[in-house]
């Protein structure tokens, strides 16, 4: 496990360090999600090609009704 320091600065906004930021791949204009979990705050990677990772989820050949609910299931999953 990789772990760094760092402070909160002004607005309360956090840098990620770089040996991290390198570590999960991550740099600016990147999708995160952050959630407070067990009294820590939690920032993951989010997909970087959504609709690829929904091509996954639905599969083919599309069904509407079918792949709307698996579709809305993920997005409950993963995207929030």
């Amino acid at each position: 496990m990789l772990e760094e320091s760092t402070r909160v600065g002004k607005k309360n906004v956090v840098v990620i360090p770089s040996k991290i930021r390198k570590e999960v791949a991550i740099g600016e204009g990147d999708l995160v999600r952050i959630r407070a979990e067990g009294g820590k705050i939690v920032i993951e990677k989010m997909p970087s090609e959504p609709f690829k990772v929904l091509a996954k989820v639905i599969g083919e050949p599309y069904e509407e009704k079918r792949d709307e609910r698996r579709a809305n299931a993920w997005l409950r999953r993963h995207g929030k």
